[in-house]
């Protein structure tokens, strides 16, 4: 692993600011996964939000008939997991963008195989914040190429000695072999092949074996055995017992990825001790336990199923899961199905059926009688349900089609039914007929029911029922029978008014959540019986105004989440709450006071973000010793801390965001040692630091950006040597820093942008012989950097529009990335051509640049003055020249020949801008000409037609006649394509012009705006796949063309309708258009 992670760090480069996606490339079973989750165990800490995204295959289908709303939930989940909020909901695929673009992320998504699914969860770096980091994984190079993802790690086969390394430390626990055992392991690493996933089951097989028994299984290894994956699966399945392998092949069809509790429940009566099974398959490599859940690797998921397939086959007595779409529509509509044919669960994605008719047979329903478990995914139902037709048996055997979906209609009765998930139910109740006895799970979420049926029913097995999303469900049923319902997830039933009062009464319910039940006015009363209930999810009960006195029964609770609620006080009934770990009261704007708070000792999560009337903490906080996150952030009323926080020695992350009435911070704060992450970012009140901030001994990132009135630092301050990250941008009261601050040696990143008062730096940073980064962006009045000093570890220094800076910066000659753009230096020192790690330097023009002859092989962004009036024709001659920036150069008349390189045009704002003496014949990233209003047609025709990746822009009220299908009205067109059969692929240039949806003054909006194209078949109705899916325009003008280009996939019709939608309600689509280009090969 170690070698992975040095080749990682060179392309991870977490010194810099920039956001990068990084690839990680190689076939199953290589160990992909096992690097992404070994980067994210030991990086996560250094970012704001951190998560592995998994299982995405399986939440996005191919071919995926509803991508929007696919995305949409694939966004949502991602959202959740990375806030750590179980219950939000999205309303649109910009929120992830929103929500991230300030925030410093570590993101894995693992096993990708579309580009739907990075549409989705990665669409730009732009989403996320300045230092994030993205880990794709994938068994596919192009997909990471169409991507644009330039990092790409190609995890190759392990060496014979990494080979036998991996292999030794599954077989014997460390990294060579026991005495006597060097052969036999050496010609069993060499039989098991290169793959990790292989040699880890195969070592895992023959742990605990002695020397006897390996002796005994080398024959049947050399036999069975030719390096190929599947041979080695398959030995390591054989080697179990009977039960084993019956557990393997369950979760391989059925329960992989599911929570461990629930998979022992429902198999309870199969098998005599589950979690041990689970762990037998866990110590032979065929299943990971990671977070308390079952997590199966595609390669043995396939294996597993292959086996299942082919037992049932040759014995149909055998008991069977059916996961295979096409084996399904077999089986219901078979009318002669052999009775003693044993079928326990069904997985039904009826996404993946496509236009196929199934013709259901009711006898074939009838028979499964033995039905324990079912999953049907309905997502893509309400769109196809025409395509599903009942044939019901007469005495002539004769069969008519039924426009009700039998499978949904559910009238035939399965006894033993233990688990129930069905996505998007499409009826108003699930028939009377269904029997819930044996009912251990009912999921049933985003379904239009609504009730689940009519009076009572015996619930006793009942322990897990989720309606989420489930928008027009009024009532629940009668839950007093579900005495050992231990979960009840009913987040976002937002017609739902009341929970049932038996709720109140459940001795074993865990957790409630009715996270986002807008409309619910009251909550039951808890008896003293609900000592059970560990988690209450009330966040977005926007109706809710207050709590019952009666909640301090809940004794035991843990989890306690009242965001958004419109609270004016707490009940002092939870006081009662000594066992709360986790206290949401984010966007409680009206909450003015907290209760006392001495008896939370337990707790270790404290969010009051957004608490906009609060005033202060009690004192009682103080007893809150394990306290551990204290969010504070936007409590704008906040005018101080109590000295008592001081005792929460425990506190390691305390966000003070955006408190603006912010004074000062008490000197207890030093007391708080083992605080490593203090964030005072936006505190525009604080004047001055505490000198006991010296005293925090594990600070490792302190956040003061856009303390416009902080002076300065405390002396103290060079005493916080384990800090690593400063962030004093916008800090424009600071004049100078601390000499100090020389003995942070340990500082990797320092941020000065915009402290447009600071005149120098202290020459005691010459002693930061780790600092990665400096950023200087914006300061005025600096005029130069300490000399003779020499950061060697330096890479990436910024002194973008410091338009008093004159000396060209000699402080470290390791640098990569350079910024010097809107700056005063008009002299390159020759000794630049010795910087043989520099790739990135970003200049101003000057007159004299050309008499620099040893810089212009190094330039890569160019930047010209507003008073520029001609671009000399010698540009051309800049040959690694990436981007050109022309903003507001209003004097400009035209633009020479430029250098082939060039990927980015900005010249928004060039009012007398006419011609484009240019002609490129490699693609173009970005072409800014807003604003552009003389622009030749020669000049508008080339900015059209020249092939970019992302957009281009520039002045136009109508889209031109070069989109040969348009709409002069709406954001819709339909195209009717050649009658002869055509490329599965297609190319295609659009064209909007966008309108606002209000009556404003028409003008600039400073922000980006995403726009979502849908293409649908019109002969089929369904949505073709394209890439890249939405796109992201800036600057947002009336009066202007925006182009982009696309990539339409698996294109069959004749006849195509695009639908363009803007993710805004400021903004509309005026016009559009669409120009067919050459099918790709």
């Amino acid at each position: 692993m170690g070698a992975h992670m040095e080749n990682m760090r060179a392309l991870l480069r977490l010194d810099l600011d920039d956001v990068r996606m990084i690839g990680i490339w190689g076939p199953p079973g290589i160990g992909k996964t096992t690097i992404a989750r070994f980067l994210l165990s030991q990086v996560s800490k250094s970012f704001q939000l951190s998560t592995i995204m998994v299982n995405i295959k399986e939440c996005y289908p191919s071919p995926c008939l509803d991508e929007y709303s696919v995305q949409l939930q694939l966004q949502n989940k991602m959202l959740s997991k990375m806030i750590n909020q179980k219950d939000i909901m999205i309303p649109h695929l910009g929120v992830a963008q929103e929500r991230l673009k300030d925030k410093k992320v570590f993101l894995v998504l693992d096993d990708v195989d579309q580009l739907g699914q990075l549409d989705a969860l990665a669409k730009e770096t732009r989403w996320f914040g300045p230092g994030s980091r993205i880990i794709i994984t994938t068994e596919n190079l192009r997909l990471l190429m169409a991507h644009r993802i330039n990092h790409i790690y190609k995890v190759e086969f392990s060496s014979t000695d990494e080979a036998f390394q991996i292999f030794c430390m599954h077989a014997f626990g460390q990294k060579h072999p026991y005495n006597g055992f060097y052969e036999l392991s050496r010609e069993v690493t060499e039989l098991a092949g290169g793959l990790p996933l292989g040699l880890k089951v195969m070592g895992s097989s023959l742990r605990g074996m002695s020397k006897q028994e390996w002796k005994r299984t080398l024959p049947r290894l050399r036999t069975c055995l030719d390096g190929k994956i599947e041979s080695i699966l398959m030995f390591s399945y054989e080697a179990l017992s009977h039960e084993d392998k019956d557990l393997f092949l369950c979760i391989a069809c059925f329960f992989n990825y599911q929570k461990i509790k629930k998979v022992e429940k429902h198999l309870a009566d199969r098998f005599l001790d589950v979690r041990q099974g689970l762990y037998v398959l866990a110590e032979k490599s065929l299943i990971h336990i990671g977070t308390g859940a079952t997590e199966m690797h595609t390669l043995l998921v396939q294996l597993g199923r292959e086996i299942a397939h082919t037992q049932s086959t040759n014995d149909p007595r055998k008991s069977l899961f059916l996961v295979d779409e096409r084996e399904i529509c077999e089986a219901l509509s078979d009318e002669t199905m052999d009775s003693s044919r044993r079928i326990i669960g069904m997985d039904f994605d009826l996404s993946k059926n496509g236009e196929e008719v199934t013709n259901i047979s009711e006898k074939g329903l009838q028979r499964m009688s033995n039905l324990q478990f079912i999953r049907f995914d309905g997502r893509s139902c309400a769109r196809h349900s025409s395509n599903l037709t009942v044939v019901r048996s007469s005495d002539n055997n004769c069969a008519h089609p039924d426009t009700v979906n039998a499978l949904q209609d559910l009238n035939y009765q399965f006894q033993e039914i233990r688990l129930l998930h069905w996505i998007n139910f499409r009826r108003l109740c699930l028939p009377s007929t269904f029997n819930p006895e044996f009912l251990v799970e009912l999921n049933m979420p985003s379904s239009t029911c609504h009730t689940l049926w009519e009076g009572s029913k015996a619930l006793r097995n009942l322990k897990w029922m989720d309606l989420s999303y489930s928008i027009s469900l009024k009532e629940l049923p009668d839950l007093s029978t579900a005495t050992n319902l231990e979960e009840l997830i009913l987040k976002y039933c937002v017609s739902l008014v009341k929970v049932p009062s038996c709720v109140g009464k459940l001795g074993k319910l865990q957790v409630l959540c009715l996270h986002g039940c807008t409309s619910i006015l009251e909550l039951p009363s808890f008896t003293k019986n609900v000592t059970g209930l560990q988690s209450l999810d009330l966040n977005e009960c926007s109706s809710l105004v207050e709590l019952p006195s009666s909640i301090g029964n809940a004794i035991n609770l843990q989890n306690l989440d009242l965001g958004c609620l419109r609270l004016l006080k707490l009940p002092l009934s939870i006081v009662k709450f000594t066992n709360l770990k986790k206290f949401i009261l984010n966007g409680c704007s009206s909450l003015v006071e907290l209760p006392f708070m001495g008896n939370a000792t337990n707790l270790q999560n404290l969010d009051l973000g957004n608490c906009s009337s609060l005033v202060e903490l009690p004192s009682s906080i103080g007893n809150a010793i394990n306290l551990q996150n204290l969010d504070l952030s936007n409590c704008s009323s906040l005018v101080k801390l109590p000295s008592f926080i001081g005792n929460a020695t425990n506190l390691e992350i305390l966000d003070l965001r955006k408190c603006s009435s912010l004074v000062e911070i008490p000197t207890s704060i030093g007391h708080v040692t083992n605080l490593w992450r203090l964030d005072l970012s936006g505190c525009s009140s604080l004047v001055e630091l505490p000198s006991s901030v010296g005293n925090i001994s594990e600070l490792q990132v302190l956040n003061l950006h856009n303390c416009s009135n902080l002076v300065k630092l405390p002396s103290s301050f060079g005493h916080a040597t384990n800090l690593w990250r400063l962030d004093l941008s916008g800090c424009s009261s600071l004049v100078e820093l601390p000499s100090s601050i020389g003995n942070i040696t340990n500082l990797q990143e320092l941020n000065l942008c915009n402290c447009s008062n600071l005149v120098k730096l202290p020459s005691s940073i010459g002693n930061l012989h780790l600092l990665f980064t400096l950023s200087l962006a914006r300061c005025q009045k600096l005029e130069a950097l300490p000399s003779n000093i020499n950061l060697k570890s330096l890479e990436r220094l910024d002194l973008t529009d410091c338009s008093q800076f004159k000396s060209f910066p000699e402080i470290s000659t390791n640098i990569e990335c350079l910024y010097l753009d809107g700056t005063a230096v008009e002299e390159v020192p020759s000794s630049i051509k010795s910087w043989s790690r520099l790739t990135v330097l970003h200049m101003s023009y000057f007159e004299k640049l050309k008499e620099f002859s040893h810089v212009l092989d190094i330039i890569t962004w160019l930047e010209f003055g507003e008073d520029i009036q001609e671009v000399a024709p010698w540009i051309k001659e800049i040959s690694r020249l990436h981007g050109l920036r022309l903003y507001k150069c209003r004097k400009l008349l035209s633009l020479p020949q430029l250098p082939e390189s060039l990927s980015i045009i900005n010249a928004e704002g060039c009012e007398s801008l006419e011609t484009l003496d240019c002609s490129y014949n490699n693609p173009l990233s970005l072409l800014n000409f807003a604003k552009c209003f003389k622009l030749n047609q020669e000049a508008r025709d080339f900015i059209i037609q020249i092939p970019t990746s992302n957009d281009a822009v520039l002045p136009g009220a109508e889209v031109p006649a070069y989109f040969t299908h348009r709409a002069t009205t709406g954001a819709s067109l339909t195209i009717k394509l050649n009658e002869r059969p055509i490329s599965t692929s297609m190319r295609f240039k659009a064209c909007i012009v966008l309108i606002k949806c209000d009556n404003d003054e028409a003008g600039d909006d400073g922000s980006s705006l995403m726009v979502h194209v849908d293409i649908m078949d019109k002969q089929n109705g369904l949505s073709v796949p394209y890439s890249p899916g939405i796109y992201t325009i800036y600057p947002l003008l009336t009066e202007h063309l925006y182009i982009f280009q696309g990539e339409a996939e698996e294109v069959t019709s004749t006849e195509l309708m695009f639908e363009f939608e803007t993710m805004s309600n400021k903004w509309d689509i005026g016009e559009c258009g669409i120009i067919l280009e050459v099918p790709s090969s």
